[in-house]
C-alpha cells in the first residue's frame, strides 16, 4: 500500500493542528530561507501517515489503544508528490499483566520515499487484542 501526499494533504493537517510554522506553508519562506527550497510536509503527518499505511496489513480490527511512541526519528524530509510505503516489524509481544484478554505488542514501523529513502522510523507499543484461549 502506498500514499502520495500532496499540498492540501500538508495545508489542512497543519492548520488543523494550529501549526503556524512557514516552513510548512510558505513556498516563499521556504523558497528563500530554507536549505529545501519548497515547504516540508509536517512530520506528524509523516509519522501518521506512517501508521496508518501499517494498519490494513498488521493491526486492523485488533488493536484495543496505542499506548505510547518512541524513538521517533525522520532522517530525510517529506516533499509534495513523494510517495509513501511503509514496512512493519513486531520488535517485542507480551501478555498484559491486567488483562487476560490482550497484551503488548512493540510495532517498528519505517517509512520510505518512492526513492527508497528511509523518511519515518517510529517504535509504538501498542495495547492488542488476543485470540481466546484454544483458538
Amino acid at each position: 500500500m502506498t500514499r502520495t501526499v500532496t499540498e492540501t494533504d500538508n495545508v489542512l493537517f497543519t492548520t488543523m493542528t494550529m501549526n503556524p510554522a512557514p516552513i510548512h506553508l510558505d513556498a516563499e519562506y521556504a523558497a528563500n530561507e530554507t536549505e529545501f527550497g519548497r515547504p516540508l510536509v509536517n512530520s506528524l503527518l509523516t509519522l501518521g501517515l506512517a501508521v496508518g499505511l501499517s494498519v490494513l496489513e498488521t493491526t486492523h480490527g485488533t488493536t484495543v489503544a496505542n499506548l505510547g511512541f518512541e524513538d521517533v526519528v525522520f532522517p530525510a524530509p517529506v516533499l509534495y508528490g513523494d510517495t509513501l510505503h511503509v514496512e512493519t516489524e513486531v520488535v517485542a509481544a507480551r501478555p498484559s499483566k491486567s488483562r487476560s484478554d490482550a497484551g503488548i505488542v512493540t510495532f517498528e514501523h519505517r517509512a520510505h520515499n518512492q526513492r527508497g529513502e528511509l523518511v519515518c522510523r517510529a517504535r509504538r507499543n501498542a495495547l492488542m487484542r488476543r485470540r481466546p484461549a484454544g483458538d
